[in-house]
């Protein structure tokens, strides 16, 4: 008997829509990383189970680890949630998960821009081999103190994924020692992807949202910090996962 209205001699061929679109989907993604990302991570949604213990924050999920704090930054027009922070020890570790073409990395491109933003505010980089590959040491101007000119380091890494490209901003004392950043690279490590299915144009910042234990309660009031100068507002924080 024939199924859905096809003929008795009908036959299945590479040829078939519907053939050829599950084959793209199940055709192997391109390791764009450098490293092997997909046994290293971070890892995609279809790579790792976060059935247990993970911090549901929309595309981004985080692992819970002892003393680690969570603040999601709050985009200031529209209230939006556009990057998810990690406080560990004393050091930070700010996330932010964009959409990527499925053939091509974004890293390479974006080092380069980074690189020159920071030349342009009088900083200084320094493009070094970390763990996920490639990353840059940025050194930017902080305010001065006398004659005496300070400045604050901060550590990008990237690292492209299916899809998707994941930033990680180190700061704090972890930006410039390598000892002090292992537990944030483990966390970065851990984080998991959720690209989900909707098409994304390049550099899209992919959705982010306030967990559950984190919403306003029905006053309306939730737990916030204060909004740096010239940054996203800080918006619910998570304490003491793990």
């Amino acid at each position: 008997m024939a199924l859905f209205g096809r003929g008795k001699n009908a036959k299945l061929t590479s040829e078939d829509p519907s053939v050829l679109s599950q084959q793209a989907r199940n055709r192997p993604e391109p390791d764009k990383s450098g490293y092997g990302r997909a046994q290293r991570g971070p890892f995609d949604a279809s790579e790792a189970s976060t059935e247990s213990g993970y911090v549901d924050l929309g595309s981004i999920l985080v692992r819970p680890t002892d003393g680690l704090q969570l603040r999601l930054e709050l985009e200031e027009a529209t209230q939006r949630v556009v990057a998810v922070t990690m406080d560990l020890a004393g050091s930070s570790l700010q996330l932010q998960a964009f959409a990527a073409p499925r053939s091509e990395g974004l890293w390479g491109e974006i080092r380069a821009q980074i690189a020159q933003s920071v030349a342009s505010q009088g900083g200084t980089v320094e493009e070094t081999e970390g763990s996920f590959g490639p990353e840059l040491l940025a050194r930017l101007p902080a305010d001065a103190s006398g004659e005496r000119r300070s400045y604050r380091a901060a550590r990008f890494m990237g690292v492209d994924g299916p899809r998707w490209f994941l930033r990680g901003v180190i700061g704090g004392p972890a930006a410039e020692s390598r000892d002090a950043s292992a537990e944030l690279e483990d966390l970065f490590r851990h984080v998991v992807i959720d690209r989900g299915e909707s098409p994304l144009p390049p550099r899209e910042l992919l959705p982010l949202r306030i967990p559950v234990e984190a919403a306003p309660h029905e006053n309306g009031r939730s737990q916030t910090g204060e909004q740096a100068p010239h940054a996203p507002e800080r918006g619910p924080e998570i304490t003491h996962l793990g």
